[in-house]
């Protein structure tokens, strides 16, 4: 849509509106308003670069796997995990965003990623807890973000979802495996889920009282529940899951409601959560650093892959040129 005066800004305002009011869609061709657009850059491109990131801590397990299946199992989600930031990098392109500006301001950390990966996964065991707890966090996260607003984050986010689910049943079939183990084996499964039940719970974001972006982004229709409503959907999830595990969580408040028909559960310490955000996490530096490792080693391939594509465009172009303007094999002989 052609906003061909100022007059007709109140049109396409109202338009807008309407189309959120009855939870239709929003495309890429449509008017939507400048800080509509930049809301969703931003939580694209952190989805983004989580998926990228998120590749790390895991990825470090690949040669370590136990067997060949598990090292298989491992490096398909690995992979999966690839493609979820490929998608989510084009759907990031529709709103005028540039990939490559993204990648740069990941790398110069002014941009931000999930900050459960800026924490470190110490043993095998924390391959599964991330598959259970990391990724079942994802879920409560993703699956309404299937009907956001936005139509291509909604779309790319209906495949990313089922994916995610299935890594998070391979994560929870693992430590079903080591529990039913050496005791070691269920000792290292409880040291995980210690280190990862609170980050886990932190990647729902602030409480609702000091979020910033919710309130706006629930009236838009890019998120349908609050940061609260989530992490509480979660821990109800969890809870029941780690029963059936036979592991402990580490919150000696958590207890079932029943006036409210949910569990309660202790405070988390936002003062970590914020010191991780601001880039003292265990392994904030860390992270970046491999990011920005990888795209520089990678910028022959990239050049590579730009010289070719240039090549076929121009091959291309010379073969539908009309006829009469090549050369003939008689004219080359003259």
């Amino acid at each position: 849509m052609t906003i061909t005066s100022q007059a007709a800004e109140p049109d396409v305002q109202a338009h807008f509106d309407e189309t959120i009011a009855r939870t239709s869609r929003i495309e890429p061709r449509d008017w939507m308003p400048d800080d509509y657009r930049a809301t969703m850059i931003r939580q694209i491109a952190q989805h983004a670069h989580s998926e990228i990131i998120g590749m790390q801590p895991e990825g470090n397990w690949i040669t370590r796997a136990p067997s060949l299946r598990r090292k298989a199992i491992l490096l398909a989600k690995v992979q999966d995990e690839a493609g979820h930031g490929m998608y989510l990098y084009s759907a990031a392109e529709t709103l005028g965003a540039d990939r490559a500006d993204l990648t740069e301001k990941l790398i110069a950390g002014r941009q931000k990623y999930s900050s459960i990966f800026n924490y470190p996964a110490l043993s095998y065991a924390d391959v599964g807890v991330i598959g259970w707890l990391v990724d079942g966090a994802a879920i409560c996260n993703q699956v309404p973000l299937c009907r956001s607003s936005y139509g291509p984050y909604a779309r790319a986010m209906i495949r990313i979802c089922k994916e995610e689910s299935f890594h998070q049943r391979q994560g929870y079939e693992l430590l079903l495996t080591m529990m039913r183990g050496t005791q070691a084996q269920r000792d290292l499964v409880q040291d995980a889920v210690n280190r990862t039940w609170w980050p886990s719970l932190m990647m729902f974001g602030p409480p609702d009282e000091a979020s910033p972006n919710t309130e706006q982004s629930m009236r838009w229709g890019i998120k349908r529940h609050s940061n609260d409503e989530l992490r509480q959907r979660f821990v109800d999830m969890a809870v029941p899951q780690a029963d059936k595990l036979g592991v402990t969580l580490p919150d000696p408040e958590l207890r079932w409601n029943e006036a409210r028909g949910r569990y309660d559960f202790g405070p988390v310490d936002w003062a970590e959560f914020k010191a991780v955000v601001a880039g003292n996490g265990p392994c904030n530096a860390q992270r970046v650093a491999r990011r920005r490792a990888a795209h520089d080693e990678g910028a022959w391939v990239r050049e590579a892959a730009l010289a070719h594509a240039a090549k076929h465009q121009d091959q291309k172009h010379h073969d539908r040129e009309p006829e009469r303007t090549r050369p003939t094999l008689a004219a080359t002989h003259d």
